[in-house]
């Protein structure tokens, strides 16, 4: 009545591919060091070298290799700018937190801080009137 499944099933366990699977912990890592590379763009981007220093470091200690650094800047305002990093930041701590590593969780806490102190010193200053730059 019905023909016989000739192919193999697409629900048939990943342990009869012939492809390399990663470990959950090299996934992690990957992940990781993708959400503190695009970090590291933006910190670039907002001329905060000593902190693009920082994030540069984990970016090549999870990836083997050091990172590109971005070259200019955009006309892209500085407060979304910050926001962008800020969210950035808690990707990368989640996924830190997630695989256990220490260095990379602080140092994307401390992101995190900085740059809610930058929103807030720039909410601050355009309700006073005045004109901030990037800290």
């Amino acid at each position: 009545m019905y023909e016989p499944i000739r192919s193999k099933s697409v629900h048939s366990p990943a342990g009869d591919a012939d492809f390399p699977h990663r470990s959950r912990e090299e996934e992690l890592d990957i992940q990781l060091a993708g959400h503190l590379a695009a970090l590291l763009a933006v910190t670039d981007e907002l001329g905060l070298s000593a902190a693009g220093d920082r994030i540069a470091e984990q970016v090549a200690r999870l990836r083997g290799a050091p990172p590109a650094r971005h070259a200019g800047r955009t006309d892209a305002a500085p407060a979304a700018l910050h926001r962008r990093a800020h969210a950035l930041a808690g990707r990368a701590l989640l996924v830190a937190a997630s695989r256990a590593d220490t260095t990379a969780a602080i140092l994307s806490a401390e992101r995190m801080d900085a740059h809610t102190a930058a929103l807030a010193s720039a909410s601050a200053d355009a309700a006073s009137g005045r004109l901030v730059g990037a800290h």
